[in-house]
């Protein structure tokens, strides 16, 4: 299945990205506004896989009101990529998320990215800078976008971690080879107005729109409405 893509590639306003553990915070995040609902279990670090059975049902809650997209995990080595992404993908997601490391081989890309065509987004983690060539590899593999999120959830930031010129680089990258782009990692409202120029094509969050912005806590829906807001007025700045 070919998922039409969302994203138009000459937009600069980033969308939101709403990181759920459940059908109900799904559908809360997406009431709220919400462009993508993201399933993982925040209680098994930065990228727990969700029960499949749980992404299925979430996908159903949300019923078109969203994008939804869903964490494949943290494959150990190249020969499990594959299979974690087919699980995964045959949930009815629109977009499956999977970390990639430098190492891995264009073949392993390559046969990742087939068991979800069209679909296949890959995370890097924040430890250090993209590796070079990394995002011309994704693009050649037939991956359909690139990532960047913090590995560790110990409160510092993706901005505590990497520069904006980084980031920056990064999000023109993916532009320049037709991925979609986004950037993630423990962001607070207030991260909005600094990385929403940097030109993703979206922002994650969890814990900074969850209940004392702890992200084993529950969704809070008006903090996802204030981060709505605060995306809407960013880009009519933008615009202006």
């Amino acid at each position: 299945m070919l998922t039409p893509s969302p994203f138009d590639q000459d937009e600069t306003a980033p969308r939101l990205l709403v990181s759920v553990r459940d059908a109900d915070e799904a559908l809360a995040a997406a009431l709220a506004g919400a462009d993508l609902v993201d399933a993982k279990d925040p209680a098994r670090g930065a990228l727990g896989a969700l029960p499949v059975a749980t992404v299925r049902a979430l996908v159903a809650r949300v019923a078109g009101r969203a994008v939804t997209s869903a964490v494949a995990g943290e494959p150990a080595d190249a020969a499990a990529l594959a299979a974690h992404v087919a699980a995964m993908a045959a949930t009815g997601v629109d977009y499956v998320k999977v970390a990639v490391r430098p190492e891995f081989s264009d073949a392993a890309l390559t046969e990742a990215a087939a068991a979800a065509p069209g679909r296949l987004i890959a995370v890097l983690f924040a430890g250090h800078d993209p590796a070079p060539g990394l995002v011309a590899r994704l693009a050649a593999a037939g991956f359909v976008g690139a990532m960047i999120d913090t590995a560790t959830k110990d409160g510092r930031r993706l901005p505590d971690l990497l520069p904006a010129r980084t980031l920056a680089a990064f999000t023109r990258a993916c532009r320049r080879h037709g991925l979609v782009s986004g950037l993630a990692g423990s962001l607070a409202l207030a991260d909005i107005e600094p990385l929403g120029s940097l030109g993703a094509h979206y922002l994650g969050f969890r814990g900074g729109l969850c209940r004392d912005s702890d992200r084993t806590k529950g969704l809070d829906p008006t903090r996802v409405a204030e981060a709505v807001r605060s995306l809407r007025a960013h880009a009519r700045r933008d615009a202006a």
